[in-house]
Formats: C-alpha cells, sequence, structure tokens
C-alpha cells in the first residue's frame, strides 16, 4: 500500500522531498503535484518502473508519448538536439509554466527512449515538482493521471487520488488540490510551432 506524505509548497519540507526520491531512485512509482493536474511518475533512467508505468496505462512502453519532467531548461541539453533561438525565447518566456514541448530529441535519450525522433518537455510551475526532479538530479517521466469519469477527467483532491491509486503506487504526495485542466501541448520540433492541445497555458506565448 502507498505511503501518502503531505508536502507544501509554499515551504517544501527537504526531508519529506528526499523520502519521495529515495522512493523513485529504488524503481517506486510516485503521484505528485504538478502546476496543472497530478501526475503518475518514475525515475527516467529506472526500465523496471517504466515497465510498470506502462502496464497501469495499457500501453506498450515503445508506444508511450509521456513528458520529462524537467528542474529548468540547463536539463534540455541533455536531451534535446540544439534549438534555435526563436524556439529558445518561446521556451525562456513560458518555462517554468503549464506547458508541454516536443522538441528534437539528441542521442542522450535514456536507452527505454533511444528511438524517439522527439521529447516532450515540462518544467511545471510548483516547487513540489521541480524539488524532487533538482534532488533526484535527472527529470522524471510524467503521465497524466486521468479519470475514468467523463464529466470529470482528472481528479484534484489527493485523499481521493489516494483512495484509487493506493493499491498500484509507492506514494502519493499531498501538495493540496490539483487543477482539473491539463498543460497546454505544443509541438517546436519543426519549422512552425504547432498547437496539439489548448491546456492551461495561454498560446500568446507563441507570437
Amino acid at each position: 500500500m502507498a505511503e501518502f506524505i503531505r508536502i507544501y509548497e509554499d515551504n517544501p519540507n527537504q526531508a519529506q522531498i528526499d523520502k519521495v526520491v529515495k522512493v523513485l531512485r529504488n524503481g517506486g512509482l510516485i503521484i505528485y503535484p504538478t502546476d496543472t493536474v497530478y501526475g503518475l511518475g518514475c525515475d527516467i533512467t529506472n526500465s523496471k518502473a517504466l515497465e510498470k508505468i506502462a502496464r497501469i496505462k495499457g500501453i506498450k512502453l515503445a508506444k508511450a508519448n509521456w513528458s520529462f519532467i524537467c528542474y529548468d531548461l540547463s536539463n534540455l541539453s541533455d536531451y534535446v538536439r540544439q534549438i534555435d533561438t526563436s524556439t529558445f525565447k518561446i521556451l525562456k518566456r513560458s518555462l517554468p509554466g503549464p506547458y508541454t514541448f516536443i522538441l528534437p530529441g539528441n542521442t542522450n535519450l535514456p536507452k527505454d527512449f533511444k528511438k524517439r525522433k522527439t521529447v516532450g518537455i515540462r518544467v511545471p510551475d510548483n516547487t513540489i515538482a521541480r524539488m524532487l526532479v533538482k534532488t533526484l538530479g535527472n527529470p522524471i517521466v510524467s503521465t497524466s493521471i486521468r479519470d475514468d469519469d467523463d464529466v470529470l477527467e482528472y481528479t484534484t483532491d489527493p485523499e481521493l487520488i489516494f483512495e484509487k491509486w493506493q493499491n498500484l503506487v509507492d506514494v502519493v504526495v499531498d501538495g493540496g488540490y490539483g487543477d482539473n485542466v491539463a498543460s497546454t501541448i505544443i509541438d517546436l520540433s519543426n519549422f512552425e510551432p504547432e498547437i496539439i492541445r489548448e491546456g492551461k497555458g495561454t498560446t500568446d506565448i507563441l507570437w
């Protein structure tokens, strides 16, 4: 059964962050808050944990379109090919924020993602999520936890999330109520930006 850990976003306790990171390092799965909806995540370098998430989501790992949660733009060069100035300006003015940017991947991608031409990058405006990544030392792979209910796609109450997911994950981080609007997805891997999904983030940042 999962552990339920309360962390306050305005002043995250490092000992609690360390506790969650230890679970990630040991191949555990966590549910944690972002600046949009709650996410299901694991250490990007742990194949077994990635396989577990794929099983939970009912998809093949090779076909999973998950985002990489990064601490800031300094992580980009680890996984993304060199980008032009205009692309970098878009990223700079919108991150941290409620966006997922699809960018061209490079040859340094972790082994489970080697065949990818593109990668989805997120730098959420949420202290808990970013501290987890910073303490871990590499990105967290993340996917949103959709609800079975068509009316309310995303559960916002951490206690209800825990009730539903306690036997599937190792930790549920209670970071307060989440949002129920997902991130805006923008493809910047080609010449022209393409809006894949309009979510919480305004698309005005493109112009």
